[in-house]
């Protein structure tokens, strides 16, 4: 059997993004449930020098819209980044999961080899297909939603290990 650039990508990023939409309702919760102003949580940052929440969940649907779109050779998505609220964030998700699912296999058939580029930190980054997705893609989605779980799982929010992986087939 051999698997496709799109069964790499597409159902994983759902699986993971319908994951943070999930511990992102639990924060709302949570906040709702003890009287915490949610912007403190949304602000939340592990270090002084990381981004917060906010920046995470952005990060994450960036990165995996993105990438689904440039493999795809279609217009990437633009969501500004203006995100304050649970409501907010979780309908940016909702959207970054409406995109994923408009991506059809066909479109990503043959991307292997496509040649990639982009900006990130002010550096060009060049790729093909395939490690683009296996190397940055999913990497960083599954980077900045592990950190969107840690921020609001040390800030108290009850979120465990399956609240990340979600259910498992």
């Amino acid at each position: 059997m051999t698997l496709s650039l799109y069964q790499t990508l597409v159902p994983p990023s759902l699986l993971a993004l319908t994951n943070l939409s999930v511990i992102l309702q639990k924060g709302a919760a949570f906040a709702a449930a003890r009287s915490i102003d949610p912007a403190v949580l949304v602000n939340a940052r592990l270090a002084p020098d990381m981004f917060p929440l906010s920046k995470q969940v952005q990060i994450a649907t960036d990165v995996v819209k993105g990438g689904a779109a440039r493999l795809a050779g279609i217009e990437i998505p633009s969501f500004p980044d203006t995100e304050t609220t649970f409501p907010e964030l979780e309908a940016r998700v909702q959207k970054c999961i409406a995109f994923l699912k408009t991506i059809t296999e066909a479109q990503l058939n043959g991307a292997e080899t496509r040649a990639i580029s982009l900006k990130a930190g002010g550096n060009e980054l060049k790729f093909t297909g395939l490690p683009y997705v296996q190397h940055f893609v999913v990497p960083n989605l599954y980077f900045h939603v592990t950190i969107a779980y840690a921020i609001l799982r040390h800030n108290g929010v009850d979120v465990g290990k399956m609240d990340f992986l979600g259910a498992i087939q």
